[in-house]
C-alpha cells in the first residue's frame, strides 16, 4: 500500500522517490543534536522515537550518539533505504511501519520523541497528542525544520517558481523557515515549557545533487509521473547551467526547532 500525504490538493507518497530521497536528501547537521544535548535533551541511553523517519537521517545520528534509536514512519521503501543505509555505516535502529497519530506504543515508552522535516503532513493535533501519550513525564517533544530559503532570485527562490509551473498544485513555496503552528499544537496537547531556536548554514550542492534534492521533494519526484519528472528535470538542468553555473551551490538553508516539554 502506497503511505500518501497530502498537503491541499497535492497528494504525494515519497516511495515513490526513496533513492533520490535517500541520496541526495540532507539530513539534519550535528549542530542540532549539538544544541539538543547541550541543553540536556540529548543523551547517550535515552531512548528516542523519530516520527516520519524516512530513510532515518535523524534516528541514525541518535543512534551514533549512543540512543535506543526507533525510526516510525508509514512508508516502508523509505526505511528499506534506512535499513540499506544503516547496514553500510554499521548503525542499529529499530524500524516501525505506524502512524504519528497511533503509533501503538504503551504510554510513557520514550524519552524524547522527534519529527523532522514532516509535522506539517500529520494530522497534527493527533501527533501532538499521541506524542505527549507516549512520552514519559517531564520528557521533551522536538519539532524540527531544515528548510532551503528562497530570495529574490537565488538558487531556491527560481527552483520554487519551476516546480510551481510543472506542478500547480504545490503551494508549499515561500518559506521562511519558522514554524510556528507547532508552539500551538504543543500546548493544545498539554505541552509546557516551550522553547525555540533557530540558525542558517550554507549548504553545497553540485549540480546532479540539487536535481536529485529537488526529485526528492513533494512538488516532484513524489507527485508527479515519470514522464513529467524527466520533463522538470531537464528545465532544472537548463536554469542551472544558465543562471548558476558555478558548482557548488551554496543553498542557503535554516534550522528550526520548537521543543515542549511533558508534564511532570
Amino acid at each position: 500500500m502506497p503511505a500518501e500525504v497530502r498537503s491541499g490538493q497535492l497528494t504525494a507518497d515519497f516511495g515513490k522517490t526513496a533513492a533520490d530521497y535517500g541520496k541526495h536528501r540532507a539530513g539534519f547537521p550535528p549542530e542540532l543534536f549539538d544544541r539538543l544535548a547541550a541543553m540536556g535533551i540529548l543523551q547517550a541511553r535515552t531512548r528516542t522515537l523519530d516520527l516520519g523517519t524516512g530513510r532515518g537521517t535523524i534516528a541514525r545520528s541518535l543512534a551514533q550518539r549512543g540512543c535506543e534509536s526507533v525510526g516510525l514512519d508509514r512508508s516502508v521503501p523509505l526505511m528499506e533505504e534506512a535499513w540499506r543505509i544503516d547496514r553500510e555505516t554499521g548503525v542499529t535502529v529499530r524500524y516501525v511501519e505506524a502512524a504519528a497519530e497511533d503509533t501503538g506504543f504503551p504510554e510513557a515508552s520514550f524519552d524524547l520523541v522527534i519529527a523532522g522535516q514532516c509535522w506539517f503532513w500529520f494530522d497534527r493535533p493527533r501527533a501532538a497528542t499521541e506524542a505527549r501519550r507516549i512520552l514519559k513525564p517531564g520528557r521533551h517533544l522536538v519539532i524540527a525544520q531544515f528548510d532551503w530559503i528562497p530570495l529574490s532570485a537565488n538558487v531556491a527562490d527560481l527552483t520554487e517558481k519551476l516546480i510551481e509551473k510543472h506542478n500547480p498544485k504545490w503551494k508549499l513555496g515561500g518559506g521562511v523557515g519558522i514554524h510556528h503552528r507547532s508552539l500551538s499544537d504543543m500546548v493544545l496537547a498539554g505541552f509546557r515549557s516551550l522553547e525555540t531556536f533557530s540558525f542558517d548554514l550554507d549548504v553545497p550542492y553540485s549540480h546532479e545533487a540539487w536535481s536529485g534534492r529537488i526529485r526528492a521533494s513533494s512538488g516532484v519526484g513524489a507527485s508527479l509521473s515519470p514522464e513529467a519528472v524527466a520533463a522538470f528535470d531537464r528545465d532544472l538542468q537548463e536554469l542551472l547551467i544558465e543562471k548558476f553555473p558555478q558548482e557548488p551551490l551554496a543553498v542557503l538553508h535554516r534550522i528550526f526547532a520548537a521543543i515542549g516539554k511533558a508534564p511532570e
